[in-house]
């Protein structure tokens, strides 16, 4: 009888997640945005669809009420994750969780976005030594993972989102004085330019008919502990990190502690937020078009005109950063202000300008952000924001042509929310 209740026992539970993971679905791919978000609380994927006119969100997977009293669904911790350029598959890194007995290695999991909004896992979560955010390529070739004292891995992706290992081909060698490095943040130059807007609009200067995207790729890291900037050749076929030049990996220096690194699509610039002194660095990267501060189309990083920019008002702690998917606009999140910063990027200089206003609010803790491809809506989750008796996802509508934001009505989630995906 024990072990008959047993076997019932269990498949309730696959019963239970399979719920979770699959509840009834009301997104529409030609009128609705989807958004993916990774709850620490209850180690859950939750999935909401939002009008892509007015951002109303409704819940698909794993509303609140459902995870609420639920624990280790998945089977660990979900940290950073990206979506592929098509939407069709979502990254993920899970870590070892107290609340998850057999959650003792991390990893990174795939899971397929299908078209009625529902996310599966593909295959087993995929063994990684010790992974710490992600970065997609541009073209959907390659996944980029900082790996903090152990580098930067690197993945090829196959046809149904499976992950291979990419042996590099690079020599590092830590300069007198550094330390061993943290890597904590990374970001590829893109091969592929943002595509054009409704009616053929063009929203961003790479976009016009004669301009032809690098042939060349680099991938930058930040080292949080020697306050540098890593560059990386990356060979566009394989995936395969190299040196960037013949002395090995190159790098540049940056502020103090720095946290986040984007880079514009159009493949011009390169900026890094620096936590401990509030301010973003930003950077020119030699390519393809040589000038007096360029003398090699080598990846090299020239730093722009004014920088570093320091953030304005009461903003602290600076995250993650990310740049405007038309390369118009930079982001950064103020983990210890609960406020996110926005800038205008210079065209030529790519110099920054603060918003009007320069900042505005998020729920408490605010560590991860995204925002869509069509550069309407950008999306914050707030991990501290259980602390004050909720936890959500701020949302906030943009003005493409400004770069400025509205707030939204912020999304209840299961508790502790960290990684943010958008479709």
């Amino acid at each position: 009888m024990s072990k008959r209740f047993g076997l019932l026992g269990a498949m309730l539970g696959l019963v239970s997640v399979g719920f979770l993971l699959a509840c009834g679905s009301n997104f529409n791919s030609s009128t609705d945005g989807l958004l993916i978000v990774g709850s620490q609380g209850s180690s859950a994927l939750q999935t909401f669809s939002f009008t892509l006119n007015n951002g109303h969100i409704s819940p698909i997977n794993n509303p609140t009420s459902d995870t609420a009293n639920e624990k280790c669904l998945l089977n660990g911790s979900p940290a950073s994750m990206v979506t592929n350029p098509a939407g069709t598959f979502v990254f993920v890194i899970f870590n070892s969780s107290n609340q998850c007995p057999n959650a003792t290695k991390p990893g990174i999991a795939t899971f397929a976005i299908g078209s009625d909004g529902r996310v599966t896992q593909v295959g087993n979560l995929l063994s990684d030594p010790s992974p710490v955010s992600l970065a997609m390529d541009p073209a959907g070739k390659f996944l980029f993972v900082a790996e903090g004292s152990r580098g930067v891995n690197v993945y090829s992706i196959g046809s149904g989102g499976g992950l291979t290992l990419v042996p590099g081909t690079y020599s590092f060698v830590l300069p007198p004085g550094f330390f061993p490095p943290n890597i904590v943040s990374v970001a590829p130059t893109p091969t592929v330019f943002p595509g054009t807007g409704i009616n053929g609009t063009q929203n961003s200067v790479c976009q016009a008919p004669t301009n032809v995207p690098p042939s060349t790729q680099y991938l930058y890291a930040v080292d949080s502990i020697n306050n540098v900037v890593w560059e990386y050749s990356v060979n566009t076929s394989t995936g395969a990190l190299g040196n960037s030049n013949a002395g090995g990996v190159a790098h540049f220096a940056t502020g103090q502690v720095p946290a986040g690194v984007a880079v514009d699509p159009c493949a011009r610039f390169v900026y890094v937020s620096e936590s401990l002194t509030n301010r973003i660095s930003g950077y020119t990267i030699c390519m393809a078009v040589l000038s007096p501060n360029c003398p090699n189309a080598d990846g090299s990083l020239v730093p722009v005109s004014g920088s570093p920019f320091p953030l304005s008002g009461s903003a602290n702690g600076p995250g993650q950063i990310a740049v405007s998917p038309f390369g118009n606009n930079v982001y950064v999140v103020g983990t210890l202000s609960n406020t996110v910063s926005g800038f205008t990027i210079s065209p030529v200089s790519g110099s920054l300008t603060a918003l009007s206003p320069a900042t505005v609010a998020t729920g408490t803790g605010p560590v991860s952000m995204t925002i869509r491809a069509d550069n309407n809506w950008m999306f914050v989750s707030n991990f501290g924001s259980v602390a004050q008796g909720g936890s959500t996802v701020s949302q906030y509508a943009i003005t493409p042509a400004t770069g400025a934001l509205s707030v939204g009505q912020a999304i209840q989630t299961d508790n502790y929310p960290f990684g943010v995906a958008v479709k």
